[in-house]
């Protein structure tokens, strides 16, 4: 294409020069006012200037308060205060849709700091009312604002703090889908940057549910997402993914991403998990590698020595003491006492399997230990083994590992005295308990469980005010020490300190909310107080706590029958009987509610298992027999008269039994049962004829047989009373009401009564009640009368 070509006509040098020259015009500044036509060129310029005559206003300098007056001779003014007080701001319009919105985003920041402090202090509920509450709003405000304004110009960063805020405290309402639905809305939203790193929570959510699979997917899309300058969190997040890949059983994949973070960033929960995986799969040298990487992660601490002063500069002194105590110094502490923590559960765990016996795997560890910055834990894991002996039941060698302590510092020596105290105690070596008791106190007189060990000693020798006050130096160590004070409370009880003893179990009670023991002695005191009503809510509170405790119902069962409501003492009774149906008062009391009832074939099934419970005590298959007498099966009855004969051949109440209902039915048995009745009668007259004249001779009661003295003969004795004595005892045999008197001449007294008696109201028979109210032995009727 051709191009259009413009071409300068040609000249020569002097042609320029000359043409230069001759246009040379010569301006005079001075005659410029006298020039007209340049006076005519200034008016009719672009300024425009006014006619002569028309003075130019001066504005540009009036800010600074020079004005046309100031020429002319007024007082200059610069801050203007001549011209008096500025007016008054025009009134915001609150009605204007900017203002408006201002206020309403005012609000929801409000509302969501409002949410996150709630949380914050525990109001889980309030906390997830306001977000909701702020999300509502901030709707409102987004579509105020699309009408103000562009869609561009919304606050995207209020947005993204409402739907974060929102998908927390459904989280921690455990409300996990409302929490993963709302984190869905952020991650999906193109305009919030860096949202794809909330996958990281809602793979915790899942982790939650137990979906691991879906944990770990959301787990690696958020590590993909998080570039590698982020090291700290994506090492977190590898961490999340190795732990649930334990949850899962996958344990060489969790090994793969510990080692990882062991290379990368090695960390105190990394490295133990580490171990843990090793040892799921039984990997006895990676569990010792992997324990002596856990023991080389630095803590990154200041040693103790910084918080020692080294002169006696008072300010320095000053500054020591302001940071010895201060967070930065209980964080220090915090992050070791949980890599103590760490390597000790560790090393329990792995020194039974790492090595051919448990004591030997206790010992490299304790090399390890010795070998590394945790010096002092070496002590701890000796004691740990001989704790190990224990649980295997080895005392011997308990005792003889801990006894190496007894040259040791004052800190070991004081905890291995005091588990060498616990072990004589529990072998009822008292002696030897109270001596290593007295050496733990004397090696650490604040070691709160060297002083309840001393006082369990003196406890057991019955010195109750002593032991106290053991107890009382022991909670003034350590208010926390929770055996110390559950020890006091039962001494004050021995002492009959009510009062005292209900305050130290309330207190308890205050920090071990669902202990048992604790709750059933609160119960048991104020029954000894003899307040009822308060001892049955205390064992409700028990029974909630452990509902197949059978003692704690037939507890309450108890106080319900000594307060007269049968119908709710049945319930508990029998829910203790269905629990531990081998507690013979419970089987007592439910047959005797039956019989009360009159359900006595119902109550034949509790004394037949007390018969079996029992099986030398004729009274049960006595109550048995009549049962069957008073539910109208006489049958049944004569044969179970007939097989307690069998077995108690000497019973005379059996034999009364039998006389009286063979009479009845007309069987041919009863003339020989008459004459084993009358030979029994005559058995018992000469024995009361013996022991009569016994203490008529002797004005006491006499031995037993082998010459040993009789259960009474501490007591005092009157002459005459062993017959009344006698007589009471003998009545005391089942269903003997009255006095039995027998004489050779007379015929064989076939009367009975029932054992039952006319109404049974307590589970305790009287024979029962007159044995406990006599003091007569049983040994002194002699065996021929007793039931072998």
């Amino acid at each position: 294409m051709m191009q259009n070509v413009h071409l300068a006509p040609e000249t020569d040098e002097d042609d320029l020069y000359s043409g230069y020259n001759d246009y040379n015009p010569t301006y005079d500044t001075e005659e410029l006012e006298n020039d007209t036509a340049f006076q005519q060129a200034v008016r009719t310029s672009h300024g425009r200037r006014p006619p002569d005559g028309v003075t130019r206003p001066m504005t540009a300098v009036r800010a600074a308060g020079f004005t046309k007056g100031a020429l002319r001779g007024s007082a200059f003014d610069p801050l203007g205060q001549s011209w008096g007080p500025a007016p008054a701001l025009e009134a915001r319009s609150e009605d204007s849709p900017e203002e408006k919105i201002r206020q309403l985003e005012k609000k929801v920041n409000e509302l969501v700091e409002e949410s996150c402090i709630a949380n914050s202090c525990g109001d889980l509920k309030l906390a997830l009312e306001k977000a909701k509450d702020a999300g509502r709003k901030e709707r409102v405000l987004v579509r105020q604002r699309e009408q103000v304004t562009r869609p561009e110009n919304i606050n995207l960063d209020l947005t993204y703090s409402v739907l974060f805020n929102l998908a927390s405290q459904y989280s921690a309402n455990e409300m996990y889908a409302e929490a993963l639905n709302t984190y869905q809305v952020i991650v999906k939203n193109k305009m919030f940057s860096n949202a794809g790193r909330l996958k990281v929570n809602m793979g915790n959510i899942y982790l939650k549910q137990r979906n691991y699979s879906k944990a770990i997917k959301f787990y690696r899309m958020a590590l993909d997402q998080i570039p590698s300058v982020h090291k700290e969190m994506r090492i977190k997040i590898m961490q999340n993914i190795g732990v649930t890949f334990i949850k899962t059983g996958q344990y060489s994949d969790a090994i793969s991403s510990f080692e990882h973070i062991m290379g990368m960033a090695p960390n105190l929960k990394a490295g133990f998990n580490l171990i843990l995986s090793y040892f799921a799969i039984g990997d006895r040298e990676k569990m010792k590698k992997s324990f002596q990487k856990l023991i080389a992660v630095p803590l990154e601490i200041d040693e103790d020595d910084k918080y020692i002063s080294p002169s006696d500069d008072p300010h320095t002194n000053l500054v020591i003491e302001a940071i010895k105590n201060d967070h930065l110094r209980q964080m220090e502490r915090e992050r070791k006492a949980m890599a103590e923590k760490y390597i000790m559960t560790a090393a329990k765990l792995i020194a039974p399997v790492i090595e051919t016996s448990f004591a030997v795997g206790y010992d490299w560890c304790v090399e390890v230990v010795k070998a590394s910055q945790y010096v002092e834990l070496a002590n701890d894991l000796e004691i740990n083994k001989a704790i190990t002996y224990l649980r295997q039941k080895d005392f011997n060698q308990a005792v003889e590992t801990l006894k190496m302590f007894e040259k040791k510092d004052s800190r070991v020596k004081s905890a291995a005295a005091t588990n060498l105290s616990f072990l004589y105690y529990l072998e009822n070596e008292f002696a030897q308990a109270s001596s290593y008791a007295d050496l733990a106190v004397n090696s650490d007189r604040y070691n709160p469980s060297a002083l309840t060990n001393k006082g369990n000693t003196v406890f057991a020798n019955g010195d109750y005010e002593k032991a106290a006050e053991f107890y009382k130096e022991a909670l003034r160590n350590d208010c926390s020490c929770t055996e110390a004070l559950y020890n006091i409370g039962l001494t004050y009880k021995k002492l009959n300190r009510l009062d005292e003893a209900l305050d130290c179990f309330l207190k308890l009670h205050a920090i071990l909310r669902n202990s048992a023991q604790v709750l059933y002695q609160i119960a048991n005191v104020y029954e000894l107080m003899e307040d009822p009503s308060q001892a049955m809510e205390w064992l409700m509170q028990l029974i909630s706590v452990v509902p197949t405790d059978s003692r704690a119902l037939s507890k309450l069962g108890g106080l319900y029958d000594s307060e007269g409501d049968k119908s709710q003492a049945f319930q508990y009774y029998y829910e203790s009987y269905r629990y531990f149906p081998s507690n013979i008062e419970v089987i007592e009391w439910l047959g005797a509610y039956y019989i009360d009832t009159q359900f006595c074939e119902k109550a034949i099934q509790y004394f037949e298992r007390a018969s079996l419970i029992q099986p030398t005590q004729v009274k049960w298959q006595l109550m048995v027999a009549s049962c069957f007498r008073r539910s109208g099966n006489y049958q049944k009855a004569l044969d179970t008269y007939k097989d307690i004969h069998r077995k108690f051949p000497e019973n005379v109440e059996c034999l009364r039994f039998l006389v009286r209902l063979c009479t009845d039915i007309g069987l041919k048995e009863v003339q020989e049962y008459a004459t084993k009745l009358k030979r029994l009668e005559k058995m018992k007259e000469i024995r009361e004829q013996r022991i009569k004249s016994g203490r008529d001779s002797s004005g006491c009661p006499r031995g037993r047989r082998d010459g040993s003295a009789g259960s009474d003969s501490g007591q005092n004795c009157s002459a005459g009373s062993k017959g009344e004595r006698l007589s009471a005892q003998l009545r005391a045999l089942p269903g003997t009401d009255e006095p039995y008197e027998s004489s050779s001449n007379k015929e064989p007294d076939a009367s009975y009564v029932d054992p039952l008696g006319p109404q049974i109201e307590r589970p305790k028979t009287a024979a029962k009640k007159r044995m406990e109210e006599d003091d007569f032995a049983d040994e002194e009727l002699g065996d021929d009368l007793l039931p072998e």
